[in-house]
């Protein structure tokens, strides 16, 4: 395990935030809390590594699907599959989504930098997300118009759950040698353990 202050997390702004001009949006956010960038790219996902980065487990399939079947129930639409192929076809929808045009890719650093960005960032649905938070503030989607339309929910950004997800995001889309090391001046405020030197 990494300093605390060494601590690094996995971000993509989602070809809707491209769309919608957010990027220096979000990052300002992230950079107004101290978070330091060491690491950006702008480019087209390619498919395959998305199947790789969104990798879900059978239990994980089956429990969206309820959900999507309770939507479409609620919504007087039919149930044409199984519960558990809803569930996979939130994953071809996303993929389908996150491949419709340009990502911005990044790699941020700081203290808890997990859970700030998470906490930054919202939770998954728009629409439930906190006044405050990216998704909260910027959109409205929410899952059960996703349901109905049959598409991926458009919230704009995709943030590491934990650290050990993070570690497993990094690596699958940065070389080590695409992460900048490097020192910002106000880490000395931030993690220097006396604040010598301020006063002259």
């Amino acid at each position: 395990m990494d300093h605390p202050k060494k601590e690094r997390t996995f971000v993509i702004i989602k070809p809707d935030g491209i769309q919608r001009s957010l990027v220096g949006e979000i990052i300002r956010r992230f950079e107004r809390t101290g978070l330091k960038l060491v690491a950006m790219k702008f480019t087209q996902a390619a498919e395959e590594t998305l199947w790789t980065h969104y990798n879900k487990d059978d239990a994980w399939f089956t429990s969206k699907g309820e959900r999507i079947v309770a939507d479409r129930t609620e919504a007087g639409l039919p149930i044409e599959k199984e519960v558990i192929d809803y569930g996979k076809d939130i994953i071809r929808a996303l993929i389908k989504y996150m491949t419709a045009g340009p990502v911005v890719m990044m790699v941020w650093e700081g203290n808890q930098a997990v859970g700030v960005i998470k906490k930054l960032v919202g939770s998954t649905e728009p629409l439930t997300s906190d006044v405050g938070t990216i998704r909260g503030d910027l959109t409205v989607d929410s899952y059960a118009i996703c349901s109905v339309d049959d598409r991926a929910v458009r919230n704009l950004i995709h943030a590491s759950d934990s650290y050990e997800d993070a570690q497993k995001e990094i690596s699958l889309w940065f070389k080590p040698e695409e992460i900048v090391n490097y020192r910002l001046v106000q880490e000395a405020i931030l993690y220097d353990i006396n604040l010598d030197g301020i006063l002259e």
